[in-house]
């Protein structure tokens, strides 16, 4: 071993120098702060164990499903009938209950959404209501002239196999129906209910379900769901998912196979969920031709009935009837659409090497926008969601034209987008008919399969499926080029985007709820149930993990929970468990807070290299009445613009400038391995703060005097023990003439006043009115 000239009893009294320095430093710190009381672990990268759920043995700290997962079984046969003429449907139904729950029940909770519409209903009473000085007519019509619509469930009977009366009791939109005997696990029990109900004009109102008048032509356009009395979930979770149903917080079901006989005007077209069992009897030789073309036809829709042929049929009212009978297995609820008004188009997409119909219904008020692309957006969508998550398994998926609606049901879905009378349509029309059936279509996905509770967490199947959305509008974009308006590079998402939340997560913080909140409580419920938790999604896939480990989580999710109930935890879970990443930090700082993303640059110095003893040793040797000859060699900085730069060689080799540091090299590598050193001229002290709470990684963009750029993604855990601000030392070749923070809006920073350096001078929105004016 070579020995250094340095070593020796220089050494030696250094180092006793600078350990008194150290030791005196740090006693004074001591002597001059006073003694604070202890505090609780408030630290932004503190585990989720507080917040979350157990593991066990129903569901695993993985976020798969626990070895004892299980999950109940509802089975339906109905027989149901539409008044076209009364707008009144009326059903008889046989329900089968399968209790695969360890649990023996006493009772059954069903649930009766219809009721929310009784005159009973305690839906309006809940919501806080002023009289406003200035009222639309129709707004003050609405508000205090219009009668009560009577559209709750009138129950005719409820009564088990042999024809029974069961006792029952009904809770608003929740009935209890009492069980003979207790229902053993493992057991099965079949009861009926017999109902009928007045069904509600969807326009006027804005229901999920009813009816559009035309008045133009007499007819009804009708969409229905939520129809019939439907299980509650009972799960390992919260036993009965018994929540009442106010309108806005949707549904929690169980998976069951149904049997459903509609009968209907024999001039109305229909659709709905499940198979189509009958269709030669319903369908003419026409529609069946049509039919077997459109199975063999993927890049185009065939016409199963013609514009000509609806408005035929618009003509004359039937007063024969037709029934469709539709069967469904492992679906969690049910749902159909008929009108003798419908156009019908379908066409083929291939998933996972199966054939399934992509089918639109929609008036003649939809043209020509829906038949130029409803059914081409549901084919994509398919395509997109299943590349994301699985392939579809169901046989076809529906988009129906409904006025103002946007609504989702296994297999079926409600969507608006009207031209005008004459056939034009602008576009925000047009995007807003595709955004809204490839978000509806989606929906297939996320809650009809990956079962999340509705009812409780909004944002699981809002915010999943707008994330995938704006993936999947994209990709439509991409395939069909000719959708985009001249203007527009890319197609227009309104929900992903990290600038598209700013607004909101910057706004009033009264009036922001965290997204794990029940949907019911919301202030926002489009920006907390769908906008944000879409952005933070997307923030997770670009930003933080990048989309090849997002999306293979994502994937494992979607498979582990397919046909299955979901929690929060277990999708939190699944995508730390997937990817190796402890995303505790982000859950917190995203979905259980309102707090807000601004990073910014504090300060900025630049050093270079001297082997003159700089300020603060020669202060910090005086401090401690010790003499510079007792420094070992040392590399000195000095920053520029201080009192010693001027003194210092400034843009030198940093061994041109330190005669030490050239020492320290000969002595301790060979000529060779003295070569592959590195020569930076600059070194930077960059300081970065955070006024906002939220925690994210710090996007840096370098901007050097040669022109070229260098990006530095720091990931969040730099925050780690100081959650206000941080440095970084930078040692480089080339001067750096600019620095951004988050230069392609990637993280949703609320205020980017702050995100450059040189800092840019932001004009008022004022100042930039002048600008325009004068330009």
């Amino acid at each position: 071993m070579v020995k250094s000239k340095f070593e020796g009893n220089n050494i030696l009294n250094s180092l006793i120098f600078f350990l008194f320095v150290t030791a005196s430093v740090f006693v004074h710190a001591q002597e001059a702060t006073p003694r604070k009381g202890g505090h609780t672990n408030t630290n932004k990268f503190k585990q989720l164990y507080e917040e979350f759920s157990t593991p066990n043995m129903y569901r695993s700290a993985s976020g798969a499903p626990g070895a004892a997962y299980y999950q109940q079984q509802a089975d339906y046969k109905m027989d149901i009938v539409l008044d076209d003429k009364n707008s009144k449907l009326s059903g008889f139904e046989t329900i089968t209950y399968t209790n695969n729950s360890p649990d023996n029940l006493k009772y059954l909770w069903v649930q009766l959404d219809q009721n929310m519409r009784a005159k009973t209903s305690k839906t309006p009473l809940i919501e806080s209501t002023d009289v406003a000085p200035v009222q639309r007519p129709e707004q003050f019509y609405s508000s205090y002239l219009k009668e009560d619509f009577d559209g709750g469930f009138n129950i005719q009977e409820v009564k088990d196999t042999n024809g029974k009366p069961l006792q029952y009791m009904i809770n608003s939109t929740m009935m209890r129906v009492e069980l003979p005997e207790v229902l053993k696990s493992g057991d099965k029990f079949s009861f009926s209910v017999k109902w009928w109900y007045n069904i509600n004009n969807h326009v006027d109102g804005r229901g999920r379900s009813g009816y559009e008048y035309f008045p133009k032509d007499g007819n009804k356009a009708f969409i229905i769901a939520q129809f019939f009395p439907r299980m509650a979930v009972y799960n390992d979770v919260e036993g009965w998912q018994n929540s009442q149903f106010y309108g806005r917080d949707e549904f929690a079901l169980p998976f069951g196979n149904y049997e459903v006989n509609i009968t209907v005007p024999a001039d109305h077209i229909l659709d709905g969920t499940g198979k189509l069992v009958n269709r030669k009897e319903v369908f003419t030789k026409d529609m069946m031709q049509r039919y077997e073309q459109a199975k063999k036809s993927y890049d185009k829709p065939v016409i199963i009935v013609t514009q000509a042929e609806a408005e035929a049929a618009e003509k004359g009212f039937s007063d024969k009837t037709k029934t469709w009978k539709l069967h469904a297995e492992n679906v969690r609820d049910f749902a159909f659409t008929s009108s003798r008004k419908y156009i019908w188009d379908m066409m083929a997409v291939k998933i996972g090497g199966k054939d399934i119909m992509a089918v639109s219904l929609y008036p003649k008020e939809g043209n020509p926008l829906w038949e130029e692309w409803s059914t081409k957006a549901v084919a994509s969508t398919l395509e997109s969601y299943s590349r994301m998550t699985f392939d579809y398994p169901y046989h076809k998926a529906i988009s129906v034209h409904a006025k103002n609606q946007g609504m989702e049901y296994p297999m079926i879905c409600w969507n608006y987008g009207r031209p005008n009378e004459d056939g034009t349509y602008s576009d925000r029309v047009k995007y807003g008919m595709m955004s809204v059936i490839i978000h509806e279509v989606g929906h297939n996905f996320f809650p009809m399969i990956v079962n999340s509770d509705e009812r409780q967490w909004t944002w699981m199947d809002e915010g999943l499926n707008s994330f995938v959305q704006y993936v999947a509008e994209q990709d439509f974009a991409k395939k069909y080029s000719n959708v985009l308006s001249p203007q527009d590079k890319v197609y227009p998402s309104r929900r992903g985007p990290a600038k598209n939340i700013i607004s909101y997560m910057a706004g009033n913080q009264d009036f922001i709820a965290p997204i794990m909140t029940k949907g019911l409580n919301t202030y926002q419920f489009g920006n907390n149930a769908y906008g944000k938790p879409a952005t933070a999604l997307n923030i997770l896939r670009e930003t933080v993990m990048g989309e090849e480990l997002f999306d293979y989580a994502f994937r494992e999710y979607a498979h582990r929970w397919m046909f299955k109930h979901p929690t929060p935890e277990d999708f939190f879970r699944t995508m730390e468990d997937a990817t190796a990443f402890d995303l505790d930090w982000f859950w917190r700082g995203w979905f259980y807070t309102t707090d807000w993303v601004d990073i910014g640059i504090k300060d900025v110095k630049k050093y270079y290299v001297s082997s003159e003893p700089n300020k603060y040793i020669k202060d910090l040797a005086k401090e401690n009445n010790r003499s510079l000859s007792d420094l070992p060699p040392l590399v000195y900085l000095v920053e520029e613009g201080s009192d010693e730069f001027k003194e210092t060689l400034k843009n030198g080799s940093v061994l041109d400038n330190s005669t030490s540091l050239k020492e320290y090299l000969m002595d301790n590598f060979t000529p060779e391995e003295r070569k592959n050193i590195k020569q930076p001229k600059y070194f930077y002290n960059i300081t970065f703060n955070k006024p906002g709470g939220l925690v994210m990684p710090i996007i840096v963009e370098y901007t050097y005097a040669d022109g070229s750029k260098k990006t530095e993604t720091y990931p969040a855990e730099i925050w780690r023990l100081n959650d206000n601000e941080v440095s970084k030392a930078i040692a480089s070749d080339k001067e750096i003439v600019g620095i951004q923070i988050d230069p392609n809006e990637g993280t949703a920073d609320i205020d980017t006043s702050n995100n450059t350096w040189p800092k840019q001078e932001v004009k008022s929105d004022f100042d930039q009115f002048k600008s325009k004016v004068n330009n």
